[in-house]
């Protein structure tokens, strides 16, 4: 009886948007996520561990570019949402939804620390009548034997007292088409009940959610997703070079393509792959494959050449260079854009980063420009002492060369293309011409 008045009751909270929902991870997912509950009436509490982001929600200014300050402010002021950095108000939650990072290792195996370092700070807050919804892209199988065993051994019957899902992001950073409400979401429950109470959490903020037969499948789906971009993008990058070599404009050849009406979905070639999914997700699942004894070669050979891309780029510099009569060494070479994708404030595994870092070791002479970022900030892989330059034809005519490596539409693109010496193209956003080069 106490089992069935839990599910009913908290069935019931969130149907009615009176159940008090928690979001741990305030970042490009959780902030989004957590503004989407507060605009449909429920009341949300936002948890980080970093301080600096829990102060500036409190204090409705936004740090993520695309979500205006006015809009938080509007939802802070009417007590809709708040944040802390004390895990023990988990205890007054009826919903805790994790968004967070889920990176590799240098061995390219997945690291987990966040997440099971989250559910240890929170082990001791769980309550009889909550739901814990996973949201961060993992391998398949993480759920299950990571959570439901964490959830088991504190204490609770899953599916009876405790409840639990996994429903991987969808976030798409400045896509201006699609948000957190729009964007069909995927859901999978560890039991039927589970399945029940994910519906009800995520029905009324999200207007379509796709229930799958179990967790498994929903953090396959979401690897799916991303692998079938990584390995496109992987074969337009594996054709670039001998698009080149053939003379032949890639972008071109995309564009013809994209007029058939079926079969053929266009990718574009570029300087590397950047943002949280794309570059690490299809590793999670090679890792997981070995586990059953496959090798997932498709994969990872993309893998490869993806990543080769910023090398690629920094050898088409310095040819260019050298076709016009300069080494690359002690050239002074200008970034545009130094996020991972246009229009955009994320560093996350961005080539731009990657693409400086192999300039400074040629010992060229690197400034960028990028209206997101006065300062190249610190990332877990790169300290570079460097800060942003601004747009200017004196700033484009001291470079000699001019590297496009995020195609912001802020960019003034004739004035780009009027006073640079060189530039090197890795976006297809310039027609050919006698200065450009492909990168």
């Amino acid at each position: 009886m106490e089992s069935s008045n839990l599910f009913l009751n908290l069935l019931n909270a969130l149907r009615n948007k009176k159940g008090k929902i928690g979001i741990i991870g305030m970042g490009y997912v959780g902030l989004p996520l957590a503004i989407a509950y507060a605009e449909k009436g429920f009341k949300v509490l936002g948890i980080d561990i970093d301080k600096n982001k829990v102060d500036k929600i409190n204090n409705a200014l936004s740090y993520i570019n695309h979500i205006p300050s006015d809009k938080l402010k509007k939802l802070v002021d009417s007590k809709f949402l708040k944040a802390t950095d004390n895990f023990n108000e988990v205890v007054n939650l009826d919903a805790i939804i994790l968004c967070l990072p889920t990176p590799l290792n240098k061995y390219r195996e997945p690291d987990l620390s966040y997440i099971r370092s989250t559910l240890d700070s929170i082990k001791q807050f769980l309550k009889k009548g909550q739901v814990l919804s996973l949201e961060s892209t993992t391998y398949p199988g993480t759920t299950k034997e990571e959570l439901y065993p964490f959830i088991k051994n504190a204490g609770f019957d899953i599916g009876e007292n405790f409840f639990l899902v996994y429903s991987p992001e969808r976030e798409d950073p400045g896509n201006s088409n699609f948000h957190t409400g729009n964007i069909p979401k995927v859901l999978g429950g560890t039991t039927p009940n589970c399945s029940k109470i994910g519906l009800a959490l995520y029905e009324q903020v999200i207007t379509e959610v796709i229930e799958v037969k179990d967790t498994s499948t929903a953090e396959m789906t979401k690897l799916l997703e991303n692998i079938h971009r990584a390995v496109n993008i992987g074969l337009m990058n594996e054709l670039k070079p001998l698009a080149e070599k053939m003379g032949v404009d890639l972008y071109e050849v995309i564009r013809a393509a994209s007029t058939k009406p079926f079969g053929f979905v266009p990718y574009y070639p570029g300087p590397g792959l950047g943002g949280h999914c794309i570059p690490i997700d299809p590793f999670y699942l090679t890792w997981k494959a070995r586990e059953f004894g496959m090798h997932t070669r498709f994969i990872e050979l993309a893998g490869e050449i993806n990543s080769s891309m910023p090398d690629y780029v920094v050898n088409q510099t310095a040819n260019s260079l050298n076709s016009h009569g300069k080494p690359l060494k002690n050239s002074n070479i200008l970034i545009l854009g130094i996020s991972y994708k246009k229009n955009i404030d994320d560093l996350r595994e961005s080539p731009s980063l990657d693409i400086i870092d192999l300039l400074i070791k040629k010992d060229a002479l690197v400034n960028y420009c990028d209206p997101f970022f006065e300062f190249l900030p610190t990332t877990r892989r790169f300290k570079f002492n460097l800060k942003g330059v601004e747009l200017t034809k004196e700033n484009l005519n001291k470079a000699d060369a001019v590297i496009l490596a995020a195609d912001h539409d802020i960019f003034d693109y004739e004035l780009i293309k009027n006073f640079s010496k060189l530039i090197i193209d890795t976006r297809g956003r310039f027609t050919p011409s006698d200065n450009i080069i492909r990168g």
